[in-house]
C-alpha cells in the first residue's frame, strides 16, 4: 500500500474545454497535487488524500508561501469532506 498525504484545495480554474483544474497543496506549501475533472462531476472537496508519489515540488518560494497560507486557511475553515 502506498503512503498518502492530506492536501488542501488552494486553486481552481475553469477551462474552455469544460474541465475544472484543481490544485491541492500540502499545509507547508512545498508540494502540490494537480488534477482535472469534468465540471459535471460535482463540486470539489476542501481536501483529499493524495499518494505521496503523485505530489510535485513547488519551485517558486512565493508560490510555496501562498499555497501554505491557503492550505492552512482551508484546513481552519472547512472539514476535509466539505464541498467548496
Amino acid at each position: 500500500m502506498s503512503d498518502t498525504e492530506r492536501v488542501w484545495l488552494v486553486f481552481r480554474e475553469y477551462t474552455d474545454k469544460g474541465l475544472l483544474s484543481l490544485v491541492y497543496a500540502t499545509e507547508d506549501g512545498e508540494h502540490v497535487f494537480e488534477k482535472q475533472r469534468s465540471m459535471n462531476a460535482g463540486d470539489p472537496t476542501a481536501a483529499t488524500d493524495a499518494d505521496v508519489a503523485d505530489l510535485e515540488p513547488v519551485e517558486d518560494p512565493a508560490d510555496v508561501e501562498r499555497y501554505s497560507d491557503e492550505a492552512q486557511r482551508m484546513r481552519d475553515e472547512h472539514d476535509p469532506d466539505e464541498t467548496v
